[in-house]
């Protein structure tokens, strides 16, 4: 290398340890704390149809409690679908509809009453009776716009949070009991399955870079993170994948005009594939794969209503067209709502929002 001479620098990186905020009230900790005080039988329920984030969310934090002696139980108002049978502890559940009579003596017995995931009692069905008249306290965690004030005696509402396991994760950070949380796999797993399937694998409901950092601190925990992704977004049984695929190919109709698409299932299509509840999760995303669609509207025929479901890119605000026409909500690019009449008076309300929504021009394109 003749004369030349050859400087090597030393490069020290530094690794900071990444702290999340404490955006949580120290007083509402602090009464969320010395209830839990004085608490001994403690019950977790989350929304009619529990999703991801309902279910892991509601095991984590009875998991954890668990771990501080209590007596606890997750409650649902019904089961989970088979697409989540996966979740860990999932089997510890109690249904409301199989085992009413064990529901409701865990409500009536419960000194506090944990609602994950819901802000109304309407969400929890025939379930809410008992939670309205149980002597315990009621605790809000949730994400979700509006809360109902007078159900709740204390309150952590954020609509800004991805999903509701990533405040309850802020909630045992700020409540210094993570060392019980980091120290139990399982409840890693379900709070880490909850933040997966509430913003799509991180595409939507994931502005703040501390979704990111706590994932990752769960990932740290020792998960199987890659093993969660696949159960709980890549995994479907046959009925399912048939379903799906006959609904984009004959049931999808796009509107490239005004960027939207339309996806409808009937009860009788439902009945031909064998529907059980799950199998069209993640059916409301598929369309915005396709270039210049920019939101989507799925309707489902249950028995006793139309399930419409929303999703959306950008600043589109499907929470406010749920709101609006189907008494929903959610966020902005994820909402849902429902309607009690036929499914062509549902589809004809989709095409009252669609003439409310301004056309592509070329420089949209």
């Amino acid at each position: 290398m003749g004369g030349d001479k050859f400087v090597f620098l030393q490069i020290k990186v530094e690794t900071k340890v990444k702290m999340i905020t404490r955006i949580i009230p120290e007083e509402t900790i602090t009464r969320l704390r010395l209830a839990l005080q004085k608490a001994q039988d403690v019950v977790v329920t989350c929304h009619l149809s529990p999703d991801g984030d309902a279910i892991g969310s509601s095991l984590a934090l009875c998991s954890v409690l668990r771990h501080l002696g209590k007596t606890a139980y997750v409650v649902t108002p019904d089961m989970l679908p088979h697409s989540l049978d996966f979740v860990p502890m999932s089997h510890t559940i109690v249904d409301f509809n199989k085992r009413e009579q064990l529901a409701r003596k865990h409500i009536e017995q419960a000194d506090i009453i944990f609602c994950l995931d819901f802000n109304s009692l309407k969400r929890i069905d025939k379930m809410g009776e008992p939670v309205a008249a149980a002597r315990a306290k009621k605790i809000l965690i949730d994400h979700h716009l509006n809360p109902d004030v007078s159900v709740f005696d204390l309150m952590i509402s954020y609509p800004e949070m991805s999903s509701t396991c990533e405040l309850v994760y802020r909630v045992l950070m700020q409540m210094d009991l993570l060392h019980k949380l980091k120290r139990d796999l399982k409840a890693c797993s379900c709070l880490y399955v909850g933040l997966l399937t509430d913003t799509g694998n991180f595409t939507y409901n994931c502005d703040n870079l501390e979704t990111f950092e706590i994932a990752n601190k769960l990932r740290k925990c020792g998960i199987d993170y890659k093993q969660l992704y696949h159960l709980a977004l890549n995994t479907f049984n046959e009925s399912a994948l048939r379903l799906q695929a006959y609904a984009i190919c004959h049931k999808l109709v796009l509107n490239r005009e005004k960027r939207g698409a339309l996806l409808t299932l009937t009860r009788k299509e439902l009945e031909e594939y064998h529907y059980r509840r799950g199998d069209t999760e993640g059916l409301v995303n598929k369309p915005l794969t396709i270039p210049g669609i920019d939101w989507c509207v799925f309707m489902r025929e249950d028995p006793d209503q139309i399930k419409v479901s929303m999703r959306s890119f950008g600043n589109f605000d499907v929470s406010q067209l749920c709101a609006r026409h189907f008494g929903g909500g959610g966020h902005l690019n994820a909402a849902g709502g429902e309607f009690h009449g036929t499914m062509d008076e549902a589809v004809a309300i989709y095409n009252q929002i669609l003439e409310t929504i301004p056309q592509q021009t070329n420089e949209d394109k």
